[in-house]
């Protein structure tokens, strides 16, 4: 049949008896294209593990919150030298104790102004033989950002005066959180604090979590007469109340040590009992992994025992390790706190969370000077924003889960 023929056939089904076949043209042919494809579920299902958990975390709103502002504070952890107004040792003559200074933003007239405050005078008062201070509202001094200030050396290296915030070299003091029994700002020695507070607890944790993985692991894989003495010393540091233990340790270092010894000794002791707990938990997992296919398969192509354990079997469960690397850093700064409260931490001129609370445990300072209270709120503010981070990111460990 020739081609001519073919296009004069009858079209069955079309109703016609000597129909023409009819040839797609341009305008009446249907456009070969291809269903546009979901690009949004494409990306869902061939993203990393990473990625799935780091969009689901950021769904969770109060997580998202609590990590930025932990970065705002570990940055004022960072430098605390050009976020503070003073320095950490930096006296006020006839200001010792002074409440917390008045900040403004409506003159005598009621019109609004920028944030400003009026220098405070001392009085004695005759009839209670306290100081009294009140306000001279006949000088404003505006509150100004990135203002010179007291000389230092950011990071310990660089000279500058810059700070973030203050009145100048010329003004009275700024003390918004008041001042110590030696005139001291509470304001600046609580982001000096924060130095010590915060990165005692990252240090401590991390040294903890990479012992707690190592004995972990050593104890699931290998098994036998390793995983009975790791168990064993486990079981025995399980069985000692921590803070009397904490306390013995930290009792029986020399008072004559220097900060930096100090701070590295308590990070030590906080780590020594903070690994077993990951540790067993690690162990349960390369329990239940290590006979999995993938497992067997890495150990029939002759993969070292390390390679196995790190690249193999750590991998799933890594969302587990860290929800339990986030929950345990509020742990350490509790713990540096309460030894530092308890006179067994860091001890002066070092500045923590807890040597600041140690000077405010007596209850005239708590009932006549409240405000020296207020580092307590950073370390209950600075835990739970770990925690709520921690909620995140174990909300997020399992992100094909509705």
């Amino acid at each position: 049949m020739t081609t001519s023929e073919q296009t004069k056939r009858p079209l069955a089904g079309l109703g016609g008896e000597t129909g023409v076949a009819l040839s797609p043209t341009p305008s009446t042919a249907a456009p070969l294209v291809e269903e546009p494809l979901d690009l949004k579920s494409e990306r869902f299902y061939y993203a990393k593990q990473w990625e799935l958990i780091w969009w689901r975390f950021r769904r969770h709103q109060l997580a998202m919150l609590s990590l930025v502002l932990l970065t705002l504070l570990y940055l004022i952890a960072i430098f605390p030298e050009f976020t503070a107004p003073y320095g950490a040792q930096s006296r006020f003559e006839k200001f010792q104790q002074s409440p917390p200074t008045k900040v403004h933003i409506f003159d005598e007239n009621g019109s609004l102004q920028r944030p400003f405050i009026y220098p405070l005078a001392r009085v004695l008062d005759q009839k209670t033989f306290k100081y009294t201070y009140t306000e001279d509202t006949t000088q404003r001094y505006p509150i100004l950002l990135f203002v010179e200030g007291e000389a230092y050396k950011l990071l310990g290296r660089w000279p500058a005066s810059l700070h973030l915030f203050g009145v100048g070299v010329d003004g009275p003091p700024l003390v918004l959180f008041g001042t110590d029994e030696l005139g001291r700002d509470i304001l600046s020695r609580t982001f000096y604090g924060a130095r010590i507070s915060l990165s005692i607890g990252l240090v401590g944790v991390m040294l903890s979590f990479i012992i707690g993985i190592l004995l972990g692991g050593i104890s699931g894989y290998f098994g036998g007469i390793a995983d009975e003495i790791i168990q064993r010393i486990i079981d025995f540091l399980l069985s000692i109340p921590a803070l009397p233990f904490w306390m013995a340790l930290a009792a029986s270092l020399p008072r004559d040590w220097s900060v930096t010894k100090t701070y590295f000794a308590i990070t030590v002791i906080l780590s020594i009992i903070g690994w077993s707990g990951l540790a067993r938990v690690v162990r349960g997992k390369l329990l239940a992994l290590r006979e999995e296919d993938y497992a067997l398969a890495a150990q029939a192509a002759g993969a070292s025992k390390p390679r196995i354990i790190f690249r193999h079997l750590l991998p799933g469960f890594t969302s587990h390790l860290i929800v339990s690397l986030t929950l345990a850093i509020p742990g350490s700064i509790l713990g540096e706190t309460s030894l530092s409260f308890l006179g067994l931490g860091m001890q002066p001129p070092a500045v923590s969370w807890g040597v600041l609370l140690r000077d405010a445990q007596d209850m005239v300072v708590v009932a006549q000077q409240p405000w020296r209270l207020i580092p307590g709120l950073f370390v209950i503010v600075a835990v739970l924003l770990f925690n709520f981070v921690g909620d995140g990111l174990r909300d997020a460990a399992d992100p094909y889960s509705t």
